[in-house]
């Protein structure tokens, strides 16, 4: 007789639960022998003898248990979950004698169908569980198995040995984050991995990512979601779902990321990844979209939600239709306590199974609307989410806008704890780096941590994680090749994608041989690398922008799966100059704490920052003004007595014209010296050995749009005695 012995059993949740002795069947249907399962434990959970199987709903009447054959089509048997088998709004069961590698399941649940109060069930309508740990069907990349709205789940074994395996705990300023897409970061040819497209190939680019010098990555959407949800075909080009921001499931991981069918091991090859990487010093964050699913609005289909709780799991009208403060179709109702939960649920477990580091939130102003979609002062989950002991050390990103016109750059709730993407970091910095004027006052404040828009005591000192450049718009050297997106590709006659850039051609759309035009467009790349690397605050670009790759002026490349979003790592080699100022600016900043954060008061007296104009300690506010000097003053980072100060001078001349500016004067037995200058000849941007300059005080001519980044050195005793 099946039975489930007494002993601990580990379940995909992480925790341990001990099963009592004889635990046995006590129904049977079908010739299938059941129990009431693990209520607490939601989804399907493997124990010795059968499966748990657990879910909620709590507007529905009743539901069954679909259970197929390995990819077939329609279930061999539906098990009605028996009344005494449900506690409050939660049904479970165990199935016993059931081969986890033989069968796929999915619900059917009933209900009242009344779509003016929200409530459209369907028994006829296959649902996925919603804590799914894998999706079946998914896992050849461009090609759904079977019936396309219906999405079936698998139970996963989770045995994955971490050993003593640690995360690195890099502090927020230490960090330099890459962002990528997984597939596209190894796609292209040119990228020279054994199995292109997957985790497996992203971690043969360890050496890559080692050489550069990032410590984290920043994967655009691993959730399950369905590339061919919206597949069209646009000048014999099949358009897919390929950045992925419309998730099927939460708690699975993309298996069409994967080099091997994992069966019943689904996320073995992406656990592999971040344990490498983690084991190499470098973070993992997942981009997370909870702001809405792929279910879309009225005209989308039944995947899981729609079918279970409609009106819970989404933000209504009073007259039961979908709000859409995500752009998209649908938004979840993020801040309903069993939406909260669940989201709760999910992270959690990422952390605990998946063992990631970070995590930045698509469009997160959505996760502070209240019920009825309006911004709450103290939304629930945000809070939760900033004091949950599990996340005490993840790294908490947020996107602080939405579509629905809520903008909250500098204001988005923290409790200390949230960071955010500064889009008013990429948008000014943007503007003054193509020669807009009067940003010079506001670029200080930009470089300087933005504590115009994060005060240090209230949102701590490091809020802001500063960008020019992200997957959403413009590569870094296309905002230089470029003065209008050309989204031509994507089949909506050039209306979608941002209109409003901050771009500049350098005075030739697109490609060109003109050697001058080229030549410039790296040095504003170079410009852009300088200045990003010493802001204060968390610094991050997209992958590739470290070797000028090219969308082709493409701001919007969502659906292009091929060479328009895909690395072209030839390039490499070509722009091999600009990838070397990307690497030695990186090790710089890891060098000198001043560049990072704030070390403490100068012992000069100098401030941590102070503006300066073409004459030191003056900015004009002249709406002309093309010219910055911003300087930086710390203690060195160990502290020692007799350790200098670290003081460093980012002058940046973004007019068309060499302009000359006086240089602040430092104290007695130092001189600047060079370390960067990105008007000098290529390759020699970067001065390995800051060379010698003049004493104390000086004037400099900054050549016409450069940056030059100086550094506060003791005069040696040789130069001190020939002055």
């Amino acid at each position: 007789m099946s039975r489930v012995r007494g002993e601990a059993i580990r379940h995909s949740s992480g925790t341990e639960n001990f099963v009592w002795r004889e635990l046995m069947p006590i129904d049977e249907y079908e010739g299938h022998k059941i129990r009431p399962g693990f209520f607490l434990q939601n989804g399907a959970v493997a124990v010795p003898g059968g499966v748990s199987f657990t879910i909620f709903s709590q507007n529905a009447t009743s539901c069954s248990l679909a259970l197929f054959e390995r990819e077939a089509g329609e279930p061999y048997v539906i098990i009605p979950f028996p009344d005494n088998y449900r506690i409050g709004h939660v049904f479970s069961m165990i199935v016993f004698d059931l081969d986890i590698e033989s069968f796929e399941y999915a619900f059917l649940v009933d209900g009242p169908y009344e779509p003016e109060n929200g409530l459209i069930f369907n028994k006829t309508r296959y649902l996925l569980d919603p804590y799914a740990k894998a999706v079946t069907g998914q896992s050849k990349w461009g090609h759904r198995q079977g019936d396309g709205d219906v999405y079936k789940a698998r139970v996963v074994t989770n045995g994955f040995d971490w050993a003593n395996s640690k995360q690195p705990l890099i502090p927020m300023q230490d960090l330099i984050i890459y962002e990528l897409h997984v597939r596209g970061f190894t796609r292209h040819n040119s990228s020279g991995v054994k199995h292109p497209g997957t985790f497996h190939g992203l971690m043969e680019k360890l050496p890559y990512l080692k050489e550069l010098g990032v410590n984290a990555v920043e994967l655009m959407p691993i959730f399950e979601f369905d590339e061919c949800r919206d597949l069209r075909e646009v000048d014999g080009v099949n358009l897919l779902d390929y950045w992925g921001y419309n998730p099927v499931c939460f708690f699975a991981p993309n298996t069409g990321y994967t080099a091997g069918i994992e069966y019943n091991q689904e996320g073995k090859e992406l656990k592999t990844l971040i344990k490498t990487l983690n084991e190499n010093g470098i973070e993992v964050f997942l981009d997370v979209v909870f702001n809405h699913t792929a279910e879309g609005d009225e005209r989308g289909p039944y995947i899981s939600f729609k079918g279970l709780d409609n009106n819970i799991y989404y933000m209504l009208t009073p007259d039961g239709r979908y709000y859409n403060f995500s752009g998209v179709g649908n938004t979840l109702n993020a801040n309903h306590p069993v939406v909260q939960r669940m989201i709760l649920d999910c992270l959690r477990y990422w952390v605990t199974e998946y063992r990631v580091d970070g995590f930045r939130f698509d469009l997160a102003s959505i996760l502070g609307r209240n019920e009825d979609g309006y911004p709450d002062t103290n939304p629930p989950l945000l809070k939760n989410l900033a004091h949950d002991p599990i996340l005490a050390n993840v790294k908490l990103i947020a996107e602080a806008w939405d579509a629905g016109g809520l903008y909250q750059v500098g204001s988005f709730p923290s409790w200390k704890r949230w960071s955010e993407w500064n889009g008013r970091y990429r948008d000014d910095i943007r503007r003054f780096l193509k020669g807009d004027a009067g940003l010079a006052s506001i670029i200080a404040e930009r470089i300087a941590g933005s504590h115009d828009l994060y005060d240090p005591v209230h949102r701590g000192s490091n809020a802001s994680v500063n960008f020019i450049t992200c997957h959403d718009g413009f590569t870094l050297y296309d905002l230089y090749s470029y003065n209008e997106k050309h989204n031509e590709a994507n089949g909506w006659n050039n209306t979608d994608g941002e209109n409003h850039n901050h771009s500049w051609n350098c005075g030739a759309e697109g490609e060109t041989d003109n050697p001058e035009i080229m030549a410039l467009r790296k040095r504003l790349v170079k410009n852009a690398c300088a200045v990003l690397m010493a802001s204060q605050g968390t610094p991050m670009f997209f992958a590739g922008d470290e070797f000028c790759n090219t969308q082709y002026g493409n701001n919007n490349a969502y659906c292009q799966d091929n060479e328009i979003s895909w690395l072209d790592w030839g390039l490499l080699e070509k722009n091999r100059d600009v990838y070397d100022f990307f690497r030695k600016m990186i090790a710089m900043r890891k060098h000198y704490a001043v560049l990072r954060d704030s070390t403490g008061q100068a012992k000069c007296g100098f401030p941590y920052v102070s503006k300066h104009g073409l004459e030191p300690w003056k900015l004009s506010n002249d709406a002309e003004t093309r010219y910055l000097g911003v300087m930086l003053a710390g203690k060195a980072e160990d502290g020692k007595d007799d350790q200098h100060d670290e003081i460093f001078y980012i002058g940046m001349n973004m007019h068309w014209k060499s302009q000359e500016a006086v240089l602040p004067t430092l104290p007695l037995g130092f001189e600047w010296r060079m370390a960067v200058n990105t008007a000098l000849p290529v390759g020699k941007e970067i001065v390995e050995e800051p060379c010698d300059m003049m004493a104390a005080h000086l004037k400099l001519v900054f050549e016409p749009r450069s940056v030059v980044i100086l550094m506060a050195c003791k005069i040696q005793a040789k130069r001190r005695g020939e002055n």
